[in-house]
Parts: C-alpha cells; structure tokens; sequence
C-alpha cells in the first residue's frame, strides 16, 4: 500500500488523493463484479431494448438542457417517477429470473469466467447447416409439422422459459424425433442457439399481419410472430402441404428448396464472407419475391 501512495505522490503530486485502504480495494472488486453480472443479465434479456431507449432519451434530454427547452425538462422531470415505476412492473418477471439465478449460483465458479465459457462444438457450421437442412426436408417428406427457431442476435431466453430446456448438440436424428407425432415434445418450437438445441416446446407470440394468406395456421402465424420482434431466423414445415417455408423480419417465404434454406443459413451464421461484412440476412429481396408462390 505504501507502494502505492509513493507512486501517486510522485505522479500526481499537485492533485488530492484520498487515501486508499484495503477496504476500499475491495469495495471497487465488488461493485465491478456486480455491474459486470448486470451488463450480462441485461444483455439475455428484454432489458436490453429498454437501455437502448433509456440512452436515447438521455440524449434528448441533454439537448433540451443545452436549448433551454422549458417544457421538455418539465416533461422529464416530472415522469421519472412515473416511468420507474412503469420499467419495475413490466419487467418484474426478468428481475424475478434474475435474483433466482444468483440464488442458485456457484459465485466462486464465477470469479474465473473462463470456467463458463462452453467448449466449441466438434461439428463444423458445414456439418450443423446439413443436419438442419436435413432433418427439414426430412419432415417435410412425410408432412410432419415443425417450428424451428436460430437465434441471431436478439436473445431469446424469455421464449425457452415456456418450454423443455434440452441443451442439445445438433443432429438431423434430433430434430426428426422431436416433431414425430405423438411424442412429448413435438408440439411448439423447438429453438437453436450456439449450435445447440436448447429448448423444445416453445410459445412464440403469433403474428397480427393481415396481409398473411388465411389458409395459415398457428404454425406460420407464429413463425412470422417470433420475427417480427427478433432478428431471428424461423423454419416452418407444414403439416398439411409439407411445404417448407422460413419466416425472417416479419416476411414469411415459402415454397423454398434445400440450396434456398442452406444459403440463408450459412448467412446467419456467418459463414458467408459478404454476411461477415454486412451482418444482414435480407438479401436479394426481388429474387425472394418469385419464391412467394407455394
């Protein structure tokens, strides 16, 4: 400690320093484990859409203090109350998830992080896409229904909740004895992220587009659902036809073939060097609109 202080009075001789215990130290180690679990939490969650619209409101609000906007900051001022409250009620389910995991977990297990971090699949992106694309046409084949959910960027947690975790490694095997009727889990989505199944049986919030044909059913509906509040990327196998549609940004194309749906999974998950670049998966949308017809 004395190490320290001798190093800062000879550096910063001219500024007030307050001294620093140990105490102190470990009070900073604390509080930087805390807002790092914070960060992490928030990020898996819906809260991370909040902080996003939190920083654009503070950036409204410091351009209202530089122009003196009167009836702005009186707007501001007397809503933090209100909105506070607002964000605890809403997202009271997520902040309930929250405090239980760290009732259930192992906290010296998380000072070393590298611990936490989940070995890479011994199967190729190649390998995963082939599986998926497989077991697809596989279903398709003998008109069994299917949902299935790659996660991209937005997480999507709050939608494995409501169903089986199974934290699988990817096989077309797998996903076909998922959807073979009359089995536990063949009713939902099942949702892939990591190269992992990780839950089975899944609710996805239905889409409210009127433009989609109504000889849909609750299947494509919430396909196209789950994508217009995500990023993600949905496979739908119907059960009546045996079509094969994917559902991304809100959009729903079907009749897609085996290269179609391989494509668009390699873009996902960024095996394509132009999608590296450009992280977007709605490409060539002209070309997509002449596969609308099933």
């Amino acid at each position: 400690m004395e190490t320290i202080k001798n190093f800062m009075s000879k550096y910063f001789g001219g500024l007030i320093l307050p001294d620093v215990t140990p105490i102190d130290i470990f009070e900073i180690i604390i509080i930087a484990f805390a807002l790092y679990h914070i960060i992490i939490w928030i990020k898996t969650t819906r809260a991370w859409m909040l902080v996003k619209g939190i920083i654009v409101l503070l950036v409204f609000w410091v351009i209202a203090v530089i122009l003196d906007m009167s009836a702005i900051l009186w707007i501001f001022s007397n809503s933090i109350t209100f909105l506070t409250t607002a964000v605890v009620i809403v997202f009271q389910p997520e902040i309930r998830s929250a405090l239980e995991q760290i009732g259930r977990k192992d906290i010296f297990r998380s000072l070393m992080p590298f611990d936490d971090t989940r070995e890479k699949s011994e199967k190729s992106e190649t390998k995963i896409i082939n599986d998926i694309v497989k077991a697809t046409f596989e279903l398709a084949k003998t008109k069994t229904g299917a949902l299935i959910v790659l996660q991209n960027e937005v997480p999507l947690q709050e939608y494995e909740r409501t169903g089986i975790v199974l934290d699988s490694v990817i096989s077309s095997q797998l996903l076909i004895n998922i959807f073979e009727h009359n089995t536990p889990l063949h009713d939902g989505a099942v949702i892939i992220r990591e190269n992992r199944i990780t839950a089975a049986t899944c609710y996805l919030p239905l889409s409210d587009n009127m433009a989609l044909s109504k000889e849909l059913g609750t299947r494509h509906r919430a396909g196209v659902g789950i994508s217009e509040v995500t990023d993600s990327l949905t496979i739908i196998v119907s059960e009546e036809t045996g079509n094969v549609s994917i559902a991304l940004e809100g959009e729903l194309i079907r009749g897609v073939d085996g290269d179609y749906l391989k494509s668009k999974l390699k873009q996902l998950s960024g095996a394509s060097t132009e999608t590296k670049k450009k992280r977007k998966l709605w490409k060539g949308r002209q070309k997509d609109e002449g596969k609308t017809a099933q």
